[in-house]
């Protein structure tokens, strides 16, 4: 499964452009606090993040410099070769939902074209939240097949747990 959910404030307002197809995206990064410091090290990751399509407009539309959100999406990694035929490798994560992480600032319009569903909007959220709230995320209910079903009998004693 490839899946990645981060919570940080935007380093720069986002870079909007359309593809030669008339695709939207949008390219920001995101500061991610760490959870502990090491001495002479830095706090926080700086990961880049695109946005594809309706995202895309939604990020060029609401966010902005310094706005904490949560972005969903899915690690990729990338490569390309330049005029001087130098290989460029790039780790960035894929949006694929976009949320609020605090109220929207009052002095911000609502664009007209369109509305923030209060729905989106999250309440402020710290990492002690975060982190109970997502606990039991990936944990899925485990269930042993009874002797009585018709599955292969020995197929308890071949579970590792």
């Amino acid at each position: 499964m490839n899946k990645v959910i981060l919570m940080g404030r935007l380093t720069r307002d986002p870079e909007f452009r359309l593809t030669a197809n008339n695709t939207p995206v949008a390219n920001f990064t995101l500061a991610v606090n760490r959870r502990f410091k090491r001495e002479n090290d830095q706090d926080a990751d700086f990961i880049p993040i695109v946005a594809w399509s309706r995202l895309a407009e939604f990020s060029k539309n609401y966010l902005k410099k310094g706005r904490q959100v949560v972005v969903i999406g899915r690690l990729q990694l990338r490569t390309w070769d330049d005029e001087a035929n130098r290989r460029h490798y790039i780790t960035e994560v894929v949006a694929e939902e976009i949320y609020f992480a605090e109220p929207k600032p009052k002095d911000v319009p609502v664009d007209s074209e369109a509305e923030v569903k209060e729905d989106v909007i999250l309440p402020d959220l710290d990492d002690e939240t975060i982190e109970s709230e997502l606990e039991n995320f990936f944990e899925e209910d485990v269930k042993i097949p009874s002797k009585n079903n018709d599955v292969d009998e020995g197929i308890e004693d071949d579970l590792p747990f």
